[in-house]
């Protein structure tokens, strides 16, 4: 079995050594021209000499390093009064019981739900065309691409999030996701099983249905998408709007505070990244909402009165 990073199998038998360091050695030695971060991925798929177990394995640990390290600042900002300021719900804070609670919760869905998918993606990979070799994508392409797919996730996440706030859907799956009234970052996964994987689908479905559009997509450029996604969704359910957070910036990024009225009010707010959708379908949540809601229907009450008489 022979990887597939280099086009050139004679490269690839040259550079293919024991150990990792060798491996990397070499690809710095004969493939001098590759970025740093290429050469480590090179050298990553050559020492492995097994494409289908390299993108599982670096998947899986991907996705558990991200995730947790992530997780792992707003654990200890929870712990430190001096950041309360912030915190959009400043009398909700997650005792390290419910943090725990939630840890093995997902955890056992790590590896239990989402660990099958990702060991089996390489071949799907391969079927539908997403590349492993190097070197990678120019930075506008994988600009543009990653910029698509928060887009098209963000649309896939509100319809599927709004028809799981509706009877059985809610009742028997996605009330396990609000058992958090203030939500925490451990909490952004902490899911029933069928939520984890329809939602899921918006992160990894709409790259697969770009490549098959397309017929051109790298993996490398699915790891960087995937890390801010998951950067994204655990920021959002953080609990701490600061001075310095994103949606400050950017109007129409949501983040935790528009995400925080979501689980506080149980209601509204089902997009992921961007508020637009919420706007534009009048589901936005929160008490000011509602007052613009009540404004706009007394306005329209009035019109229709005065066209009466």
């Amino acid at each position: 079995m022979v990887s597939q990073v280099f086009t050139n199998s004679t490269i690839a038998a040259l550079i293919q050594s024991n150990t990792y360091k060798d491996t990397l050695q070499n690809v710095v030695k004969y493939q001098p021209h590759l970025n740093i971060m290429e050469k480590y991925w090179a050298a990553w798929y050559s020492y492995m000499n097994n494409d289908i177990l390299a993108t599982g394995l670096m998947f899986f640990l991907l996705h558990e390093f991200t995730y947790f390290a992530r997780c792992l600042p707003w654990f200890i900002i929870d712990q430190m009064p001096y950041f309360r300021r912030w915190k959009i719900q400043p009398t909700k804070i997650p005792s390290t019981k419910e943090q725990l609670y939630c840890l093995k919760s997902v955890l056992l869905s790590h590896f239990l739900v989402e660990a099958v998918p990702i060991w089996t993606f390489h071949p799907m990979c391969e079927k539908l065309g997403i590349t492993v070799q190097v070197p990678f994508p120019n930075w506008k392409t994988m600009t543009f691409e990653i910029g698509l797919f928060f887009i098209l996730e963000d649309m896939w996440h509100y319809w599927a999030h709004r028809l799981f706030h509706y009877g059985l859907f809610y009742k028997y799956i996605h009330k396990q996701h609000h058992r958090y009234a203030a939500p925490f970052g451990l909490s952004a996964e902490y899911a029933h099983p069928a939520e984890t994987l329809s939602l899921g689908f918006g992160t990894v479905g709409m790259p697969i249905l770009y490549v098959l559009y397309t017929g051109e997509l790298h993996l490398f450029t699915l790891c960087v998408w995937i890390v801010l996604r998951l950067f994204q969704a655990v920021d959002s359910h953080s609990g701490y709007d600061f001075p310095w957070s994103l949606n400050k910036f950017l109007p129409f990024w949501a983040g935790a505070e528009h995400h925080d009225l979501h689980h506080h009010y149980f209601i509204g707010n089902y997009a992921s990244s961007f508020r637009w959708w919420d706007y534009c379908l009048d589901t936005e949540a929160g008490p000011e909402a509602k007052l613009a809601r009540e404004e706009k229907m007394k306005l329209k009450a009035n019109k229709n009165a005065k066209k009466r008489v």
